[in-house]
Order: C-alpha cells, then sequence, then structure tokens
C-alpha cells in the first residue's frame, strides 16, 4: 500500500488542581482558544474545545505522527503558562496532574463535538466527577477512586 492513511479523533478530559474553578467566563474563551491554537501546532487539522470553570474536554484529529501523550503534555505545558499571564489572582492555577483519553469513532464524532461545545448545560445536572466516572464506566477503563483525584 503506497500510502498510510488515519482518521483517529480523541477526546481528552482533565481538571484544574482540586477542581479549583479557575476557568471563570473571564478567561475560559481565551484559554480554550489557545488549547486549540496548541493542538493546530501539532499538525490537528480539527479541534473542539469545550468545559466550564473546572475542566475541560478537547476533541481532536490525533493523527498518525505523534503520540497522544505528547499533545497532552504539550496542551497541559503551553496552557498552564497561559492562564498564569491572564493576572495575579490566576498565578497559583494548575492542571491536575492525571487525564483521561478516549476514542471516537467518526460515527460520533458529531455527537461528541456537541457535548462538548455544551458543557455548562451539561454540568446543570451533573458533577465533573460524576462526568468523568461515568465515561470511565462507558469505556470499560477500571479505575481506583483513591488514585483518579487530586
Amino acid at each position: 500500500m503506497p500510502q498510510s492513511l488515519t482518521k483517529l479523533y480523541a477526546h481528552l478530559v482533565f481538571s484544574t488542581k482540586n477542581r479549583e474553578p479557575f476557568l471563570d467566563d473571564d478567561i475560559r474563551p481565551s484559554v480554550h482558544a489557545y488549547v486549540a491554537n496548541v493542538l493546530r501546532g501539532l499538525n490537528s487539522p480539527w479541534v473542539t474545545v469545550g468545559g466550564v470553570a473546572d475542566h475541560v474536554h478537547v476533541l481532536f484529529d490525533i493523527g498518525k505522527m505523534k503520540p497522544p501523550v505528547e499533545f497532552v503534555e504539550k496542551v497541559k505545558r503551553e496552557s498552564s503558562k497561559f492562564v498564569k499571564t491572564l493576572g495575579d489572582r490566576y498565578r497559583n492555577f494548575y492542571w491536575q496532574r492525571g487525564y483521561g483519553m478516549f476514542s471516537i469513532s467518526p460515527n460520533d464524532r458529531a455527537e461528541a463535538e456537541d457535548y462538548v461545545r455544551n458543557q455548562e448545560e451539561h454540568h446543570r445536572k451533573k458533577t465533573f466527577q460524576e462526568e468523568y466516572r461515568a465515561m470511565l464506566r462507558q469505556y470499560g477503563i477500571e479505575f481506583d477512586e483513591q488514585y483518579v483525584w487530586d
């Protein structure tokens, strides 16, 4: 086969440290845009970012050239530095250490995108912890509650 073709979509989820509500309405759009730009810089042509004050959801085309952890490390490192430049009240900003990354079928892309774009509505009914546990169960990921949160 002369070409290597892929279509790999990922759903990345991570929280602020201790789920502190740092991502307020003043900075959330800028932070989401920054996260999207970091991923585009890693050659991800499709990116959707959403979330609320204490966590983000990122959908992106992972491509074939970089390992998933490279996307996570760069997004978290660069966006954390960016948030700290947004004012004194954000100088103690950190992301949690861990993350969740889940595969998304191309057939489910529109539904996933709708879910990410409507996080504020979604979290009127469910906390981040409830949401994250449900995602882990949906994907059959075993976890120890003691180590999921930091």
